[in-house]
């Protein structure tokens, strides 16, 4: 075929393609046979390997995944993604109505758009020209991560918008919504893992979690994800929605898929009645929603209404109430948690909440299982706190009757590795003596690698055990001294899985002394005092050095924090492994934040009215 015709044939291709992909996806109206869109897909992927100047950024042929990434870059929000406050019950929403009327001055009734508040993951599409060019998570709604690439693999994303009669494609816009996993889907994806001899999947929510956050795009378009528009952050057009509905409107019209269920209600009773009715009606989607989100429906107000904080004064969330159920307690067994403490869990008669089948339920420690009188035998109530970690509630007394059931004592001994456990008068916690207790071995390689401190994509628990196991990694620093043999000896370990492995641990390097500290698993130590002791001392050799009295200087540090610190850094393997990590090449320092207040602020006061973003 002539150049010159290609393109025309890949320009035809691809509306076909793009009108069978909205009406599969977002109308739900499919037009065209699977067999003859795949025909069609072919042609003109066979088209864009023969003229590579046709495979254009919005090609659907994009959304079978890139390259895989060694990382996400920072994903910057033209305006931040707000968190929202939450509503448990009718006299929170009245309350929240009432606010609303009071901050904007109106007597009459306001009128709110209602809408299903999906479980999934928030994350913000970029467009330009009409073009989605980048797309992020929500992260801590000001910076998330560039997750461009796995958005394209949805197919309820479009690559390109649609200029549909009366509304014209804007020349810029940020639409925010969620990115999710059908029920189904969910079902579908845990079967094929269950085949191959996998682990399944938890649930929905943290499966499309995890699927947006895969280095490699190949693998977030298998888990076959979705997404719902529900908002705006910034908008270049000539006339803007008016309304929450409107804008609703607006962007289905061009060409996003909007939750049908959403509904504009005349005043805060039309959203009770609507919560109500979700309430009830939650089990029969093919998602998991978890409450209703409410926003006062006039845009203009919103921008006046604006927010405390993190959250929008002009919206809140209703969270439906725990599900629940009663079941038979069979057992408790204890595991070992990263810093010794022994951890109660309860195995229970399987039953099913909310369409999960629930076996196992945490209790939290020795006192909540005596304070709730909880033992042995008893039928308990159990529900799913925040419809994802179920927890036992409590014995159903009247089942128990005048059945004799002794009261549960922890283990005097560590269940993993044997050694005494240490239960001091007065606390809730039980830990486990041993340092070199397997079980805290696997937990601090997991808790070192998490997201939250050095950030190692692709270690997680089943790594984490299996580099203990194999005798690889005997402390964090042996981490830095793998290398691609040696990942190579473990099970079901790829050479390509394995060098994105090394990628990570060789990007972890520069997390710097407060993310390092955070993952070091100091008791009393997370992420904001880390960040506290990190600014104060600079490096690893002067907090080491330092005394519990230099350390109580620093603003938020009592006599318990600075106490394990100078413990910490008293033993010799922790110093043996401070120097290990430090030779590897990872930065023990942080900038110094001053002590005093220093620049042409310091020592003023500030009053401010109005709003600031």
């Amino acid at each position: 075929m002539a150049p010159k015709a290609a393109a025309k044939r890949a320009r035809e291709l691809r509306e076909r393609i793009d009108e069978a992909n909205y009406r599969y996806h977002v109308l739900d109206d499919p037009q065209i046979s699977d067999q003859d869109y795949d025909a069609m897909l072919r042609e003109l992927l066979d088209l864009e390997l023969q003229y590579s100047e046709l495979a254009t950024p919005d090609s659907p042929t994009q959304r079978v995944g890139g390259t895989p990434s060694a990382g996400f870059p920072p994903y910057v929000h033209a305006r931040p993604m707000l968190s929202l406050g939450n509503a448990f019950d009718e006299a929170e929403l009245l309350a929240f109505d009432a606010r609303v009327k009071k901050l904007a001055g109106l007597e009459g009734d306001v009128a709110y758009t209602c809408e299903l508040k999906i479980d999934g993951l928030a994350v913000s599409l970029r467009y330009d020209g009409g073009r989605l060019t980048e797309g992020g998570t929500r992260g801590d709604g000001s910076v998330g991560e560039n997750v461009t690439a796995n958005l394209r693999t949805i197919k309820t994303i479009p690559l390109a918008l649609r200029a549909a009669k009366g509304v014209a494609v804007p020349r810029h816009i940020d639409v925010r919504g969620e990115a999710y996993m059908r029920k189904s889907d969910f079902e579908r994806l845990n079967a094929e893992r269950e085949a191959r001899g996998e682990p399944r999947f938890a649930n929905p929510r943290n499966t499309a979690a995890g699927g947006i956050r895969q280095l490699d795009p190949k693998m977030t378009a298998e888990r076959k994800l979705s997404f719902y528009a529900y908002a705006v952050g910034e908008i270049d057009t000539e006339k803007p929605p008016a309304s929450q509905h409107e804008l609703l409107d607006y962007l289905r019209a061009l060409g996003f898929r909007v939750n049908e269920h959403a509904r504009a209600v005349p005043s805060i009773q039309g959203v009770i009645e609507f919560v109500k009715a979700w309430e009830d009606r939650r089990d029969a989607l093919d998602y998991e929603i978890d409450g209703v989100v409410i926003k006062v429906d006039d845009l203009a107000l919103q921008a006046k209404l604006g927010s405390s904080g993190k959250d929008p004064r002009w919206a809140i969330a209703f969270k439906f109430r725990a599900r629940e159920a009663r079941t038979k307690l069979l057992d408790i067994v204890v595991s070992v948690g990263r810093t010794g403490v022994l951890n109660p869990n309860a195995v229970l008669e399987p039953v099913q909440i909310g369409g999960t089948t629930v076996s196992n339920a945490t209790l939290h420690n020795l006192d909540y299982i005596r304070s709730n009188d909880i033992r042995i035998g008893d039928v308990v109530t159990v529900i799913r706190a925040g419809d994802v970690i179920p927890r036992v509630v409590g014995p159903v007394l009247e089942e128990r009757g005048k059945k004799t059931l002794p009261e549960y004592t922890l283990p005097t001994h560590c269940p993993v590795c044997g050694a005494d456990v240490d239960h001091p008068a007065g606390e809730p916690m039980a830990r486990c003596t041993n340092a070199s207790c397997p079980a805290q071995l696997v937990e601090r390689v997991r808790h070192f690698c998490s997201r939250g401190a050095m950030d190692i994509e692709g270690i997680g628990d089943q790594l984490a055990t299996a580099l203990v196991d194999s005798g690889l990694v005997r402390d964090v620093s042996e981490i830095y001294a793998l290398d691609l043999p040696k990942l190579l000896t473990l099970p079901r370990m790829a050479e390509k899985s394995a060098s994105n492995v090394l990628a990570a641990i060789e990007g972890s390097k520069r997390r710097g002394l407060a993310r390092l500290l955070s993952g070091l698993g100091i008791r009393f130590v997370g992420s904001q005092n880390a960040a506290i002791l990190a600014g104060d001392f600079g490096t690893m050799d002067a907090l080491a050095a330092a005394t519990e009295e230099e350390l109580l200087r620093s603003e938020g540090i009592g006599p318990e924090i600075a106490a394990s610190v100078v413990l910490f850094f008293a033993q010799e393997p922790n110093r043996a492994m401070i120097a290990r990590l430090k030779k590897a090449g990872v930065d023990l320092t942080a900038p110094l934040r001053p002590r005093e207040p220093v620049g042409v602020l310091a020592g003023k006061t500030l009053v401010l009215t109005g709003t600031l973003p």
